[in-house]
């Protein structure tokens, strides 16, 4: 079946604290179905809209839920529209933080968050599910906010018949440069998952602030199968993002197994912290300068160091986002990438493989004549230029131990909980000679 060109919408919010949920309750439902008359067949809202995203230990009201879906599955029967919203959902295993999908025939199925972010754990239950909705427009593959940092969440939902990646998101941000708001989902990761999975994603995000101290970022995003970006929210603005993207298969291989590019090495561990050096080339005068620089290790397109530490990657593991899990779990802590991938997506892919999984990646990129390592923060830490053909960085392996990248919220324990959830026979195995 070949795709189908679709007209989507996201709906960027500004954020409202839970008190203020049925006063501002109007206005949004009023952007939803502006959306949806305007002619947008998919509509995406972010997470945590009904009745917002902390929303505390106070007991949820189920009579304002009921109410906010009629409303949504209104606005569906009239336009014909399906609509992704996210909402506290009450469940018998406590109160849920789900995504809603309506179409004209009512609620056709949620998707409940599975990785909870630092504080939402407090009065929100994990989920235990991981699959595709069908809709009107396509199987949705939805997942909130903080699962988009699990590369397994999204390939899961993909390898079960997603279509559309549909993510109801509150990216949080701390505020480090109010001009410039980050967040790592909304910087580097949603084009990568569209581009490795080989499906559009439709990413709705809140601006603003809700109970004075949590901060959204904006940017929500609709994002083409090859990981082209169709349309972009600014940081600040309440707006409704419209585009239109293709649905149907993927357009990436999604072979029962994850690819078998990553050979994992033998040797003892490397230090637990240590300066290594980064050389373009395989030039002895440039390991002498190595040692010149303090650099105890030196890694080059031929030489890398002995190590159960260390698996050399192809392109083919890189761009499967299952391909590393299983090294990363075992041990490895530095991946050695030798790509030969499109120039926009080596230094995206790289970040990305090395955020999400808490490792050092260093990259040959030898068609740009360029080295470069990303560290445990997906952040570049040092890389060749022109006639600077040694690089250098510090090692430190207590960073690569740092599962945990907001209070409680551990992305080990994720990766390893997902991968329970995947059917049997799309779980990661073990790379070749990792123990």
């Amino acid at each position: 079946m070949s795709a189908r060109p679709t007209p989507v919408a996201a709906v960027q919010t500004r954020a409202h604290d839970r008190v203020a949920f049925s006063e501002r309750w109007p206005a949004l439902l009023a952007r939803i179905a502006a959306a949806a008359e305007g002619g947008a067949r998919l509509i995406v809202v972010p997470e945590g809209t009904v009745p917002a995203y902390v929303i505390g230990t106070a007991p949820v009201d189920s009579r304002e839920l009921e109410e906010a879906a009629r409303d949504v599955i209104a606005v569906a029967e009239r336009t014909g529209a399906t609509i992704v919203y996210g909402g506290a959902r009450i469940t018998e295993r406590g109160v849920a933080n789900s995504a809603y999908v309506v179409t004209r025939a009512g609620i056709v199925g949620h998707a409940d968050k599975c990785f909870l972010w630092h504080f939402d754990r407090r009065w929100f239950t994990q989920g235990s599910a991981l699959e595709p909705v069908d809709t009107p427009v396509g199987r949705l593959g939805v997942f909130i906010c903080a699962d988009g940092r699990i590369p397994t969440i999204a390939s899961t939902l993909v390898g079960k018949g997603a279509e559309v990646l549909v993510v109801p998101t509150a990216w949080v941000t701390s505020g480090r440069d109010p001009a410039a708001l980050e967040n790592i989902q909304a910087d580097l990761m949603i084009p990568v998952r569209a581009r490795e999975n080989g499906v559009p994603v439709v990413a709705a995000n809140k601006c603003g602030v809700e109970v004075r101290s949590v901060a959204y970022c904006g940017k929500s995003q609709i994002v083409a199968a090859d990981g082209a970006v169709v349309a972009r929210a600014s940081q600040d603005d309440e707006t409704t993002l419209h585009g239109s993207v293709a649905i149907g298969p993927s357009l990436a291989s999604h072979t029962r197994a994850p690819a078998s590019g990553a050979r994992r090495l033998a040797g003892d561990a490397l230090p637990n912290a240590a300066r290594i050096a980064v050389a373009l080339h395989p030039d002895p005068e440039l390991h002498a300068l190595a040692a010149v620089a303090d650099a105890g290790l030196v890694i080059d397109p031929h030489a890398v160091p002995a190590s159960a530490d260390v698996a050399l990657v192809d392109d083919e593991a890189v761009l499967d986002p299952r391909a590393l899990v299983a090294p990363r779990l075992d041990g490895v802590r530095l991946f050695v990438w030798h790509a030969s991938v499109a120039a926009e997506w080596v230094v995206p892919f790289a970040r990305t493989r090395a955020a999400e999984l808490r490792a050092y990646v260093v990259v040959f990129d030898s068609p740009r004549r360029r080295a470069f390592a990303a560290d445990p923060d997906g952040i570049v830490v040092c890389g060749t230029f022109g006639s600077f053909e040694l690089c250098a960085f510090a090692f430190d392996r207590a960073r690569t131990d740092a599962w945990r990248v907001a209070p409680e919220t551990d992305v080990r324990d994720a990766l390893v909980r997902v991968n329970a959830l995947a059917p049997a026979a799309r779980r990661p195995a073990a790379a070749a000679g990792a123990p």
